[in-house]
């Protein structure tokens, strides 16, 4: 039986669609199967291995225990929507109404799918800055589109303006956007940002926006795209809670934008999970009231977490990329004689004890070939985790 349809078009947008038709398991299914096999230390896949808060905790188990586990409004509950027009506010100084203005989603990942889902026509162009989360291919390729790369070029990873602005046209229907930025943890600059809103503007293009780590940044400020003059119009702006409180496996995220583009994307998300997450919205929504001690201790702690990660990287013998936000540190593997990271990444639970990600898991075959060295390392873990990661690889070295 011959089994055609979309899915040959999502599984070669993402990479992984063999030459003879088969589907690859992603590198981080991969990664982690790895991990659990060999009982090295996972730092591959960005999940953290602390609970939340317990205000954030509490407050689910409170919503279990009161019944708040049917189908909640297909925009979600009234609560959440007002403590994200609140968060807006707070942090950002934007005015957003949580009636009109504000959708919530499962995850990011929800939002960013039915976003484009709902946005692309085929043939229709979206430009994305490389490496790229995963997802992004899949789903412009799912939709038809044609995906459009800008390089981010280490070590600093910031784009090429110029470059950006020739590959923006008439033809480009969404710029997607992620900052901070998995996975090289770079935080984008106010010029970088504002090149792509007059670029927008210019090319009638919409502006897709994807900031889960939005608190998790180490000095350089973030910048939300759509607070910039002539942005908030054309912007779809999406996040989550799962990486601000430790709570992955909730998958509660959520975008803002004016009505029209919410219009537009709520017809496409009702149909894919339609709701999710009762008893975690109300959760989500104590999480985002809470004092900004707690978002300035989560990114301190964090980026205690990659400078130890980071020195032991460096006392390893690899070359150490600068990290300015999220959970990763890219680093490259050649001054210790490895050229090709895949190879090396499947190695390393062998020689250290310890699992990562090849940075070419998130490019395409130019940008891969010539990073080739290049790894991912996730910091968000224990701290007596790390430690002993940094005294694993220090084998590496030694051998």
């Amino acid at each position: 039986m011959t089994i055609s349809g979309g899915w040959r078009r999502a599984a070669d947008g993402a990479g992984l669609l063999g030459a003879d038709g088969t589907v690859r398991p992603t590198i981080f299914a991969e990664m982690s199967a790895l991990a659990v096999r060999t009982g090295a230390i996972n730092l591959g896949q960005g999940f953290p291995d602390e609970d939340g808060p317990a205000e954030v905790l509490d407050a689910a188990v409170a919503a279990i225990r009161d019944g708040e586990n049917q189908y909640p409004p297909g925009i979600g509950i009234p609560d959440l929507r007002l403590a994200v027009a609140e968060h807006q506010r707070r942090f950002y100084g934007l005015e957003v109404d949580p009636d009109r203005e504000v959708l919530i989603t499962a995850g990011a990942t929800e939002a960013i799918a039915a976003s484009l889902l709902a946005l692309v026509e085929p043939g229709d162009e979206v430009v994305t800055f490389e490496p790229y989360y995963d997802e992004y291919g899949a789903v412009i390729a799912l939709a038809g589109g044609v995906h459009r790369t800008v390089p981010l070029e280490p070590p600093a990873f910031r784009p090429d303006l110029d470059r950006l602005r020739a590959t923006v046209t008439d033809r480009t229907r969404v710029i997607l956007v992620n900052t901070p930025h998995n996975p090289t943890g770079s935080v984008l600059d106010r010029e970088t940002l504002t090149t792509v809103v007059e670029l927008a503007e210019r090319h009638d293009a919409i502006i897709v926006t994807d900031s889960v780590y939005e608190h998790l940044t180490f000095g350089p400020e973030h910048i939300p795209i759509e607070s910039l003059p002539g942005a908030r119009e054309r912007t779809i702006a999406i996040s989550s809670g799962g990486k601000t409180f430790n709570t992955t496996g909730w998958k509660v995220g959520w975008l803002t934008a004016p009505p029209e583009l919410l219009t537009a994307v709520l017809a496409v998300k009702q149909f894919l999970t339609f709701v999710n997450g009762a008893p975690f919205q109300p959760a989500i929504a104590a999480g985002l009231r809470l004092p900004d001690s707690y978002f300035t201790g989560i990114a301190a702690a964090l980026a205690h977490k990659r400078d130890l990660l980071s020195d032991g990287l460096r006392a390893a013998g690899f070359g150490v990329f600068p990290s300015d936000g999220t959970y990763f540190v890219v680093a490259d593997a050649a001054p210790l004689g490895f050229t090709d990271a895949v190879e090396l990444c499947r190695a390393l639970p062998g020689l250290g004890g310890v699992v990562a990600v090849p940075l070419g898991a998130f490019a395409r075959d130019e940008y891969a070939a010539r990073t080739a060295s290049l790894v991912r390392f996730a910091f968000c873990k224990r701290t007596e985790v790390l430690e002993e990661a940094a005294r694993r690889l220090a084998s590496i070295r030694a051998a």
